[in-house]
């Protein structure tokens, strides 16, 4: 094991003293971690022990989860998405941002550059929800309005799994990927950029990720889709269907391993064939999901990892 995927930006808070926090809700960073930045504690302990740390901006453009928007829309009303309905989106329990206002943009990417800036971490991530929306949102005020300036003064479509309402979207948040990508090599070119979202085609109906141009557009240093499946021949069946989306970029790809949810851990012999299918399909590591996991099944990571302890 030599990544440490390390959540700092969730339900509106961070885990490093944040001043985009406190100008936004007036608090800079979780209550929990007052008088402390777990994020520098983490850097330490973690280049000590050779091991790179990534900052994953878990909620992406997701305000928070079942408070209707929580702190942020509280601030920022205006800042909210829309179904067709005129609701706030929430799906999965998660409130979402209207991730194509460009205020909103703005503060995701002012979160960004300032781990960028203050933090000496080895890359950046984002997952389902950065850059992502459900695909339910896009119905409000500024969304129709650029819409209809770009399509002829025509309405969205009422079916959100229209295929073009669809790509005119998941567009967008293409756009912002490229940003994501070109300001954070701009201000350090070592920083790597990697990318967790749901697994393809999945990712573009449900949340607007449209991966793939990711990776066949160099906006990405590498993606981790979220193969979270129960049994060996699910596993490799999506295993498959993923891998020829990076084409000759295979190197890019590092599947994401369901190591715990809930009560939930596979047993050793699941994982033990989860890792072997990588293997066989050339894949030389994965990211486990997620750390309470390992403690869990600590004698199983010890087996495979002897440096464990």
């Amino acid at each position: 094991m030599n990544h440490i995927f390390v959540v700092v930006y969730n339900n509106a808070r961070t885990i490093y003293p944040s001043t985009v926090m406190q100008n936004l809700i007036g608090r800079p960073i979780s209550e929990a971690f007052q008088g402390r930045d777990p994020l520098q504690e983490l850097i330490g302990e973690a280049h000590a022990a050779n091991m790179k740390v990534y900052a994953w901006f878990e909620y992406g453009f997701s305000a928070s989860y079942s408070a209707n928007g929580g702190a942020i829309l509280r601030a920022k009303p205006e800042w909210a998405s829309q179904n067709i309905n005129g609701s706030l989106v929430v799906k999965n329990g998660f409130d979402w941002l209207n991730a194509f206002h460009p205020e909103v943009q703005d503060f995701l990417m002012s979160l960004i550059m300032e781990v960028v800036a203050k933090y000496d971490v080895d890359g950046i991530q984002g997952d389902d929800r950065l850059p992502a929306m459900p695909s339910e949102g896009g119905y409000d005020a500024y969304t129709v309005k650029l819409y209809k300036a770009e399509n002829g003064s025509a309405d969205p479509p009422t079916n959100t799994k229209d295929a073009g309402w669809l790509q005119w979207r998941a567009k967008k948040l293409n756009l912002f990927m490229k940003r994501i990508y070109t300001e954070v090599k701009l201000a350090k070119p070592s920083v790597k950029i990697i990318m967790a979202p749901s697994v393809y085609p999945f990712s573009l109906n449900e949340y607007l990720q449209d991966w793939p141009t990711w990776v066949d557009s160099s906006w990405v240093d590498g993606v981790m889709p979220q193969i979270y499946r129960y049994n060996i021949d699910a596993y490799k069946t999506t295993l498959q269907q993923q891998k020829p989306l990076f084409k000759s970029r295979i190197g890019l790809f590092t599947p994401g391993v369901l190591l715990k949810i809930g009560p939930y851990l596979p047993t050793d012999q699941f994982l033990t064939e989860m890792i072997q299918a990588n293997r066989t399909e050339g894949l030389k590591g994965e990211v486990f999901f997620f750390y309470e996991g390992v403690q869990d099944k600590i004698d199983f990571f010890a087996n495979q990892y002897p440096h464990i302890k």
